[in-house]
This record gives C-alpha cells, sequence and structure tokens, in this order.
C-alpha cells in the first residue's frame, strides 16, 4: 500500500495564508525520507544573487534528494523554510506555490539567521511513500 497524504485544516483553526493546511495525515507509509536543509547552492557549487533564484535552486535540491530515495514532491509531508529576512517572505510564497502546484505539505516558515550570510533561504522536508 503506497502512502496516502491528506492535508487537513480544523474547525475551529485560525485562517491560513498561502496555500497550505494546517495538518496532513500520513497513512500507509513504509518509509520515510528527512531532507537536510537544502541550500541554495548548485551542483557546479553556484548561487543566484537574487532570492527567486536561490529559492528556486534549494527547491531543484530538494527534488534531487527525493528523487535519489524513488520519491517526488507528491511525498512531501512537512516542509520547513527559514528565510534570512521577512521581507522575502511573499516572494518565497510565490515560488512555492510554483513549484508546488496542487500538492499541500505541511509547512513552517522561519526567520532566522542562515549560516552563510550568502545564503537568503534553506529549505528542509519531510516526505512519506
Amino acid at each position: 500500500m503506497a502512502a496516502r497524504l491528506t492535508p487537513m485544516t480544523g474547525d475551529g483553526s485560525p485562517p491560513v495564508q498561502g496555500g497550505y493546511p494546517q495538518a496532513v495525515e500520513v497513512t500507509g507509509a513504509t518509509r520515510w525520507l528527512h531532507l537536510s536543509g537544502q541550500i541554495p547552492v548548485g551542483p557546479d557549487g553556484g548561487l543566484s544573487p537574487d532570492f527567486t533564484g536561490q529559492c528556486r535552486q534549494c527547491w531543484a535540491n530538494i527534488e534531487a534528494q527525493l528523487r535519489a530515495a524513488d520519491m517526488t514532491l507528491d511525498n512531501l509531508v512537512k516542509v520547513t523554510t527559514f528565510l534570512s529576512d521577512r521581507t522575502y517572505a511573499l516572494e518565497n510564497r510565490a515560488v512555492r506555490l510554483e513549484v508546488l502546484e496542487h500538492r499541500q505539505p505541511a509547512l513552517t516558515v522561519i526567520i532566522t539567521g542562515i549560516f552563510d550570510e550568502a545564503w537568503l533561504v534553506e529549505i528542509e522536508a519531510v516526505a512519506a511513500a
């Protein structure tokens, strides 16, 4: 049996903005993948100077790790995004919605310092299959 992911938001929950559920129920999973924070550096060591490019690279790195485990974005259960500044929040949402399309993993966005000052974003995730 394949893992089944069911996004849900319980009655009495606060409204959400940005196309994500308050929770995701997982049933039937036999494999779990915990992805370390994916940084905005490409396989060639390159780093985009702008936020959108860095965010897209993080997502490309996530997809590479999922492929290595024979998974796809459809398997994402939880995503945690670390932004270096809250001014990137709307741009982050736009890229996330573009990449994830109809998918709705549980989501947290944290504004914080990131290991390398040149990195504007880092994204970690959990997937199930």
